[in-house]
């Protein structure tokens, strides 16, 4: 393999061997693209504070999300469809989880089945993700498989009620290659993917995804978390919180846990980078549970972020901000494109290493000392 010593390096080398059809649908944002850039430029803005003769001879990156063991707060964020940069699919990004101690959250359009995934990653956590459809039986099929598998949490996605507007899929038509399938679903469910029926609108699989009512149900809403705690066991991330507002309501609906997202830029346009609304994000959560509002049994939620994570360092500014963990999903694409599981490994590798550096130049041993004491705020949205 290529020696890479970077996730750029990995980046550079990944999207020379895609397609125009998956580079397009994996690398692109909605409409003019101002969230998908500023994500990642965002970081910048924040600088880290280095302190000094403090004894760093020892450091680890061990975390735990939501009660589980991992090797560091850094996991696999939900992308569709692997089988267009990997033959392997979905099964060789469950290889890496495993061996790299990662969490993985499947997408529930993947093109390996939630029980193929498990098999590839016995020892590693999984979550599931999940689209409502208009036939809940759908959902609620996928979400009791995942619970059998021996999946922890259902991932549930919420800003997606209508698809962002994806110039460059609207341009090609974008649509799943042939020899791929959507393999958590049957024939006769019908679903399609919601790219493609953006995208594709008039293709017949579409028109009977259409029919069968295996489309987004944008009804959805807060009264549906009820909804699921009535069919699984499964503990209940949402993903797609941008607001303090509706991570306040996250808060008084009793979630395990919230992940601070744009879906990487492709759906709302010129919404703020998800590193720039982390910390009020935090701080609402904070004031929530020190209001002495929160009643019952059930714990403080965490709060994960995902959105233009390019390098260790980024990480660490996330942590320090409020974020319990991390997501990454277009390093992962990446790494998978280069060398399937081995190339998502050295994706793991280079992040975990960039960690350990930045926090023994920042004086800290491990990521639960990470605090906005380790970072200058320069002028954010």
């Amino acid at each position: 393999m290529t020696t890479f010593v970077s996730v750029e390096d990995v980046r550079a080398e990944a999207v020379a061997r895609m397609d125009t059809n998956t580079r397009n649908y994996y690398e692109s944002g909605s409409m003019a693209q101002n969230t998908l850039a500023h994500n990642s430029a965002d970081f910048s803005r924040i600088l880290l504070r280095p302190r000094v003769l403090r004894d760093v001879s020892n450091i680890s990156l061990a975390a735990r999300m939501l009660g589980d063991h991992v090797s560091a707060p850094l996991a696999f964020a939900p992308s569709a469809m692997h089988g267009l940069v990997c033959q392997e699919a979905e099964a060789a990004t469950a290889k890496a989880a495993n061996k790299t101690g990662s969490l993985m959250v499947l997408s529930s359009y993947s093109n390996t089945s939630l029980e193929d995934v498990k098999s590839n990653c016995p020892h590693g956590p999984l979550w599931i993700q999940l689209y409502v459809h208009k036939d809940r039986s759908i959902a609620e099929g996928l979400m009791k498989r995942a619970e059998a598998a021996g999946y922890k949490a259902v991932v549930l996605t919420v800003d997606a009620p209508v698809l962002g507007r994806r110039l460059n899929d609207l341009r090609n038509k974008f649509t799943m290659p042939s020899h791929l399938k959507l393999a958590n679903f049957s024939p006769e469910q019908g679903v399609a993917s919601q790219s493609a029926r953006i995208s594709n609108p008039d293709s017949a699989y579409v028109k009977q995804a259409v029919n069968k009512g295996a489309v987004a149900d944008a009804s959805l809403s807060w009264k549906d978390i009820s909804w699921i705690r009535s069919v699984t066991n499964l503990k209940i991330v949402l993903k797609g919180i941008m607001t303090p507002e509706d991570a306040v309501l996250a808060c008084e609906w009793k979630v395990d846990a919230i992940v601070v997202s744009n879906h990487g830029g492709r759906q709302l346009d010129t919404t703020p980078s998800t590193i720039s609304v982390l910390p009020g994000i935090k701080a609402a959560v904070d004031a929530y549970y020190a209001s002495g509002k929160s009643t019952g049994t059930s714990g403080r939620i965490e709060i994960y972020m995902d959105g233009g994570i390019r390098c260790g360092t980024d990480i660490l500014k996330a942590l320090a901000l409020g974020a319990n963990a991390v997501f990454i999903g277009r390093p992962v694409l990446w790494g998978l494109a280069v060398d399937g599981a081995a190339g998502v490994e050295k994706v793991v590798e280079i992040l975990h290493d960039e960690m350990r550096n930045g926090m023994a130049l920042l004086g800290v041993t491990q990521v639960d000392q990470l605090n906005p004491s380790c970072v200058q705020l320069k002028s954010l949205l």
